[in-house]
């Protein structure tokens, strides 16, 4: 096997610097703001600004979540919360894209459902929260059902749009080929409006934190987030209320990398139908 010219080597040696480079430039982006908040925080708790058992710093902070995890009970809680997340969220996705396809290929599906959702959707989820609780009692049936029906309203109306976002020209041209309903339906609606039912999708699992949070503070469940940090509110526990804060939000940004992310790697930018 010949060896590679000075150049080559030079060359390729060159090429795969800048984009170890470029990587290391996107994760210090990346982490910029966070290092910003957390110094801002830091400073404002050791300037005394507020009362140290109302703004611990991060190292309190820390160790409270270090210690519930060790014990269990922030994975206990963590894994609940999960669960009626994505029993909930599951049940709206389904439920949410079928009657957003309805509605964007049917008239009549249109004027039946598009009143209702307009009416519904500004609805704040929470303000559901005490009748859902009167119809099916306390614990968590009542938070996931509540969760599934608040997220739904983002999903259909993304959903709807985006079918109806569908260029007529791509239509034509698969009917002029010869395609029938299904494959019209599979490879030019569906790939057609994917981006708009991710968004949807995303909007809804948002919905869905926001109403699951606030919902478990109410329904009386023995374990989950939103019970975590209430209870904690009662004792002044405000490091255990911010680990489960910070539980939250990562739980949030690992379903947006490796779910949703992958989830358009694999589907609309494979396809093109990004741009």
């Amino acid at each position: 096997m010949t060896d590679l010219p000075a150049n080559a080597a030079h060359d390729l040696i060159g090429t795969s610097r800048p984009a170890q480079e470029s990587r290391w430039r996107v994760a210090a982006r990346t982490a910029f703001p966070f290092l910003v908040v957390a110094l801002a925080w830091e400073i404002t708790a050791r300037l005394g600004v507020f009362p140290p058992k109302l703004f611990p710093s991060l190292v309190e902070v820390g160790a409270a979540f270090w210690r519930l995890t060790l014990e269990g009970i922030l994975p206990h809680h963590a894994f609940d919360t999960i669960l009626r997340l994505i029993g909930g969220f599951a049940l709206a996705a389904v439920i949410g894209v079928t009657i957003g396809i309805l509605m964007g290929r049917s008239r009549r599906m249109e004027d039946i459902f598009l009143p209702l959702v307009s009416i519904m959707a500004p609805i704040p989820g929470i303000a559901w929260a005490p009748l859902f609780l009167l119809w099916f009692g306390l614990g968590g049936r009542p938070a996931m059902l509540l969760v599934a029906f608040v997220s739904t309203f983002p999903i259909i109306f993304n959903t709807w749009t985006g079918v109806k976002a569908v260029k007529e020209i791509w239509v034509r041209s698969a009917q002029a080929m010869g395609a029938d309903d299904r494959n019209l339906f599979v490879k030019v609606i569906v790939p057609g409006a994917l981006p708009y039912i991710l968004t949807g999708l995303r909007l809804g699992l948002a919905q869905a934190w926001r109403t699951l949070v606030g919902v478990e503070m109410l329904a009386a469940v023995p374990w989950g987030l939103g019970w975590m940090i209430f209870g904690a509110r009662e004792f002044l526990n405000t490091d255990v209320m911010l680990a489960g804060v910070v539980v939250i939000g990562a739980l949030g940004l690992l379903l947006e990398t490796q779910v949703f992310r992958r989830l358009e790697r694999f589907t609309v930018m494979r396809w093109g139908t990004m741009t």
